[in-house]
């Protein structure tokens, strides 16, 4: 069952995969209505998944799901991986390679591999205050929380 994502309680899990280029207009549009079917149908073992969605930043698609209704199971969780496999090679971007790291510069997001992150680090051309997207928080909460964090508060610190 497809709901609004802020109708999702706080302890709801979620996923984040983050795209190695910003989706334009005309993707974003048609990734909404992906994402909305997909959730539709998404199941565990027969129960509906009440679950949602966002697209922050036009650059990441965020995927929650309130379990207090049913949990995912490794089958539906596989299906979901599925999914985003398919959104990639039908947008050719990456979204599952977690070796990455996007943050901020200015007003732009930069994306980088974590080898040239820690070179940047150490070149002072990122800081501790420089704001990273911490793709490992899995609640709700923790996503509206500790999501978008200075670098020095986020796992990413142990670069500096």
């Amino acid at each position: 069952m497809f709901v609004n994502f802020e109708e999702l309680p706080e302890d709801a899990r979620i996923w984040i995969y983050q795209s190695n280029r910003a989706f334009n207009d005309e993707e974003i549009t048609e990734l909404k209505i992906r994402l909305a079917d997909f959730l539709e149908e998404w199941s565990a073992h027969g129960a509906s998944l009440k679950a949602a969605y966002t697209l922050p930043y036009n650059r990441f698609i965020v995927i929650g799901l309130d379990q207090s209704q049913a949990e995912a199971s490794g089958c539906s969780i596989d299906a979901s991986v599925h999914f985003i496999q398919k959104l990639q090679d039908l947008y050719e971007v990456d979204l599952l390679d977690k070796m990455n790291v996007t943050f901020k510069q200015g007003q732009y997001l930069a994306y980088k591999d974590l080898k040239e992150f820690k070179s940047l680090v150490k070149n002072k051309a990122v800081s501790a205050n420089t704001i990273v997207f911490n793709n490992l928080v899995n609640t709700k909460k923790d996503f509206k929380e500790n999501w978008e964090v200075p670098l020095k508060d986020s796992w990413h610190s142990r670069f500096l």
